[in-house]
């Protein structure tokens, strides 16, 4: 079975949960044999694992027919791909895509993030299907997060191959509900267009269901997993006098944050053998600093800026307590990967992941005493800490990728009988 896949980002290189979930997937997918993975992400940066699948750079695809020989795109594209596959995808290119910047060898230039003109690297992306979708063989064609359903279903329109959409999020959660009448246009429409719909969590199904209007047969929860990590023995944790609490994620107002600082201030009221660190970035940070200054905790209280690969996993590891008090978390991986360090996790009873973890506490992301009473027992009480870390450890090791990508070759399958 060939899957055609579109993505926005993977590891190492990435912005947020999205790139960790597309590499569990589509390793727990390719595990499961005889599935040959395409992933296609904006730009790649040549350290990516491609051991399980293969990756193309959109920014490597021509759109637009250039005249050029072998020793020049050798030159520039070939520690990506060889001269061979440019001049096959360029074979592909059946659209005039002149009105878009290219450069010398037709391709475009993609900024492999986030960036302002956002919604043009969406429409420029869709253009690449459309070469990849007329160069590539394949059955089925998968595409993860918004960013990508424009570009699947221009695939699903030249080949008529079945169409999979992966809802990671929808822009409800990422607002608040003041939602982006654009983004969700492109939202409503990609679900439309799908055959099937994989939703993280029964949380984000219901909203795809009830807010995009979709019919329940074709919406289905595939819960996200982590990968065992062979490195965690490694992790040497220094011996600190305090607790730390760590919140790790986009500080943006999905997650949370100000949630944050106020269990923090609650707990410090109660005692002072406690540090707080906020993990990551956002634009949030200016605000939290500011309210974490008014507060009168700065003492207590630190900002890492954002984090990546094994620095994340040594923060989790250093901590006593993990908290994720998101206000819409459509699944939230990190719980899961502090439990996998053995930290205790206190998380919001509005994420996906609290439909899957029996041994994390959970409550409502704006009961700030109830969160407070709960980190303020763990880092008091030894026997708790010790039965949190021990069961959770336990509870992770079943928390497999291979067991999502059995239930996604199954959806595969049934699209294709």
């Amino acid at each position: 079975m060939k899957v055609l896949m579109f993505g926005w980002e993977f590891p190492p290189h990435i912005l947020g949960g999205l790139g960790t979930a597309s590499y569990g997937l589509t390793k727990g997918l390719a595990a499961q044999g005889d599935v040959d993975i395409t992933f296609v992400i904006p730009k790649p940066w040549g350290d990516e694992d491609q051991s399980f699948l293969k990756i193309i750079g959109a920014n490597h695809v021509p759109v637009v027919w250039r005249d050029v020989d072998w020793g020049f795109v050798n030159e520039r594209v070939g520690s990506y791909m060889s001269p061979e596959e440019y001049y096959r995808l360029r074979d592909g290119i059946r659209y005039d895509f002149r009105r878009i910047g290219t450069d010398e060898l037709g391709c475009i230039n993609f900024s492999g993030r986030y960036p302002d003109n956002l919604m043009e690297e969406i429409s420029n992306y869709e253009a690449v299907a459309s070469v990849l979708a007329h160069s590539l063989q394949y059955d089925i064609i998968h595409s993860h997060d918004w960013l990508t359903y424009p570009a699947g279903i221009f695939a699903k329109r030249i080949s008529g191959r079945p169409l999979v959409i992966h809802v990671h999020a929808t822009d409800y959660d990422r607002s608040r509900g003041n939602v982006n009448p654009e983004v969700y246009r492109i939202e409503k429409e990609g679900m439309d267009a799908a055959d099937r719909i994989i939703t993280v969590s029964n949380l984000t199904r219901a909203t795809v269901i009830e807010r995009y209007h979709q019919n329940p047969d074709k919406v289905i929860t595939v819960h996200n997993a982590v990968e065992p990590l062979d490195f965690l023995d490694e992790i040497e944790v220094k011996p600190h006098k305090d607790k730390v609490v760590t919140f790790l994620g986009r500080i943006t107002m999905q997650k949370g944050p100000e949630y944050f600082v106020e269990v923090a201030d609650k707990v410090l009221e109660k005692t002072r053998k406690v540090r707080f660190v906020m993990a990551g970035s956002g634009d949030m940070m200016n605000q939290m600093v500011t309210l974490v200054a008014q507060k009168g905790i700065a003492d207590r209280f630190h900002f890492t800026g954002f984090l990546k690969g094994r620095q994340v996993y040594e923060m989790l590891a250093a901590s006593d307590v993990y908290m994720m008090p998101s206000v819409s978390e459509p699944f939230g991986i990190s719980p899961l990967e502090a439990m996998q360090c053995g930290t205790p996790c206190v998380i919001s009873k509005q994420s996906g992941c609290a439909e899957i973890l029996d041994h994390a506490i959970k409550a409502d992301y704006w009961d700030i005493d109830a969160m407070a009473d709960y980190i303020h027992a763990i880092v008091e009480y030894p026997a708790m800490y010790k039965t949190l870390r021990e069961n959770g450890l336990k509870e992770i090791a079943g928390i497999r990728w291979d067991v999502a990508g059995r239930k996604v070759r199954w959806i595969y399958d049934s699209l294709l009988r």
